[in-house]
């Protein structure tokens, strides 16, 4: 039997839920902690508690996992926006 190890990320989540009161209008949310992959207890703890207490029903759920720990890494600037 293998055990899978579980790595910590920064785990960032966007929530796209309904609105009570306008269903046909989504509404974003994001959550953001430090979870355990793959498994991410905390981000469920935190669907359960939504699911349970507030009103706006969960249309989907994205999550993005960044390790913690690790080599820099360097993002080039490809496309620069210049507003006004």
């Amino acid at each position: 039997m293998y055990m899978i190890a579980k790595k910590f990320h920064l785990t960032t989540a966007e929530i796209l839920y309904q609105m009570p009161d306008h269903p046909s209008i989504l509404q974003s949310f994001v959550w953001q902690k430090i979870d355990a992959a793959p498994g991410y207890p905390k981000l469920h703890q935190f669907l359960a508690f939504w699911e349970a207490n507030l009103d706006g029903p969960i249309h989907s759920v994205r999550v993005v996992g960044h390790d913690l720990v690790g080599s820099p890494s360097r993002c080039d600037v490809v496309t620069e926006f210049v507003l006004h």
